[in-house]
């Protein structure tokens, strides 16, 4: 620890290698000039200079998420931090851990609504876990230190840290902190007997996965002990990537549209082991699969944040425990064997199985196959929101913790800055963003910095011109009254040449898989249009078959 005399923004960006951050990403502003001048001398850390706050906010999300540590974002007041809201709110709800610092007005001019001033501990505060600013520059290894403890300990999720400018421009001496590491949790033994004892005296006990914290290590122990056990393991929505999908006991995710076997599997089990998962509106169907009292059935819930056990559900074991703690612990539980999970996994294998669909010209099922064929099994899959991605969270087999990046928020225009995250992150191993065509003028100018920052990734981007599942929705309750739905594209493949990416459109299933070769043996970044009909609104229906229910 040393206490020397500079800038705010010299101590800032010396706590931020201290941490061990090596990239942060921006749209810069005049309220943070000191810190961008102190990364001007910080080889350390890789500046990624984004189009748009909502990509920045993304890209630190989606940067958290993998290595477990804050993903960090710099944003300018007012505008800056407003588009950078998004990101914080997706942050908090899918448990990412991530730090937003943003310039703030000067101390003198506080509280007069100056320039683009926002009170940001108010505005940020009932969406971060931890909102504050900081006025005295020698607090901020304090400030910084703590920041990335709230972001990483408990329930993982977003600090906001304002700064004011003149703050960052004051010289002091300030005692620099050391790395923050996340503290183990390990699960409580007296809790892991009754566990053991309640799942000896289950007859059909599954469990639920998600949430944050799985890592490799959590997910080897984990599937082990519910292979051996016969437990079927079943993924909260968008967390396939929990534990790899070849395991012999995954049987399949929930969320929309999940498999009816599966969801009544869920309703027929007699003990639910929900490990890091919230239970939220989308993995319960807007909590009626599975109900806050669970009537008939056991619930034990693993968390790592004990303000979320007993929050919403009822629960007859509560424990707190890291995933990699409990993991570990569970694997040595002496569990009856069932035949259960064998028969939970061949119905996902099953329905995970793509069928052409007859006289359609773009039909997407063969189109994941073909992927499945030709990318890698570590291949990290990135989405936004829309009815396009439920084709891979259905088809696409995830190999296991840092292979999907999804909202679970369901924030369009996540998957293109999340790609960009992801390819900086591991530019040995294949990236791909999914996009719908709405979901992708979200943030498609995002192709900008990665064309800039060197990033290899490759775009899928379906569309069918429409906001499909607002229009999906809209055949539902009012069918045939059309309305704010219908979307005029510009020419995708013309407008990623023109970002300087590779491109091509494909407008036949026959054509895909040829298409995605050329694209695989290119670099940079490449984009296959994909255009699609809107009446094929899903994997497992039509807009048509939705209107007449």
């Amino acid at each position: 620890m040393e206490s020397k005399n500079r800038t705010g923004g010299r101590i800032l960006v010396d706590q931020l290698v201290a941490q061990g951050c090596e990239r942060v990403f921006t749209v810069p502003g005049e309220s943070f000039l000191a810190v961008l001048d102190a990364l001007v001398d910080t080889p350390a850390i890789e500046v990624v200079t984004c189009r748009q706050e909502g990509g920045v906010a993304f890209m630190a999300c989606a940067d958290g998420t993998l290595t477990h540590r804050p993903g960090i974002a710099f944003v300018t007041r007012g505008p800056g931090a407003t588009n950078a809201s998004i990101g914080v709110h997706v942050a908090m709800q899918d448990s990412q851990p991530m730090i937003l610092f943003v310039g703030d007005v000067d101390r003198g001019t506080r509280d007069r609504e100056a320039f683009q001033e926002i009170n940001f501990e108010a505005m940020f505060g009932a969406i971060a876990k931890w909102a504050a600013r900081i006025d005295d520059a020698r607090r901020i290894p304090e400030y910084v230190a703590r920041a990335y403890a709230v972001a990483m300990n408990g329930r993982p999720g977003p600090v906001v840290l304002a700064l004011p400018e003149d703050m960052l421009l004051d010289r002091v001496e300030a005692i620099d902190r050391a790395r923050v590491e996340r503290v183990a949790q390990a699960p409580d033994t007296a809790a892991i007997d009754q566990l053991a004892e309640l799942l000896a005296a289950a007859e059909r006990p599954v469990a639920i996965i998600g949430g944050a914290g799985w890592d490799h290590d959590a997910a080897r122990d984990f599937s082990a002990w519910a292979d051996r056990a016969g437990v079927p393991m079943i993924a909260a929505f968008r967390r396939q990537d929990a534990v790899p999908n070849d395991s012999p006991a995954y049987a399949g995710n929930l969320g929309y549209g999940p498999n009816p076997r599966l969801a009544a599997r869920v309703r027929e089990a007699d003990l639910l082991l929900v490990v890091g998962a919230r239970l939220g509106e989308a993995t319960t169907d807007g909590y009626t699969l599975i109900t806050p009292d669970h009537p008939g059935q056991k619930l034990i819930h693993v968390h790592p944040d004990a303000d979320e056990l007993g929050m919403t559900y009822a629960t007859d074991l509560s424990i707190c425990a890291s995933m990699a703690g409990f993991a570990s612990a569970v694997a040595a539980i002496d569990s009856p064997a069932r035949a259960d999970a064998a028969a939970a996994h061949a119905d996902y294998r099953a329905w995970s199985t793509p069928h052409p669909r007859e006289g359609v010209s773009m039909d997407l099922g063969p189109c994941v196959s073909a992927m499945r064929d030709r990318l890698p099994a570590d291949t990290i899959i990135c989405n936004g929101a829309g009815n396009f991605s439920g084709w891979w969270h259905r088809y696409w087999p995830y190999a296991g913790p840092g292979t999907q990046l999804a909202p679970t928020a369901g924030a369009m225009g996540y998957g293109v800055p999340a790609a960009i995250a992801a390819a900086l992150r591991h530019p040995e191993r294949m990236v791909v963003a999914l996009a719908g065509d709405g979901d992708f003028l979200m943030n498609g100018q995002e192709l900008a910095t990665a064309v800039q920052h060197g990033a290899n990734l490759l775009v899928i981007l379906v569309d069918n011109g429409a906001y499909g599942t607002i229009r999906m929705h809209q055949e539902r309750e009012f069918p045939g009254r059309i309305s704010a739905t219908r979307l005029a594209n510009p020419d995708f493949a013309l407008l990623a040449r023109a970002y300087g990416g590779w491109s091509e459109t494909v407008t036949r299933t026959a054509d895909f898989a040829p298409a995605l070769d050329r694209a695989l043996a290119e670099r940079g970044v490449r984009l296959l249009h994909v255009k699609t009909d809107i009446e094929q609104i899903t994997a497992g229906t039509t807009l048509s078959a939705i209107a007449r229910r």
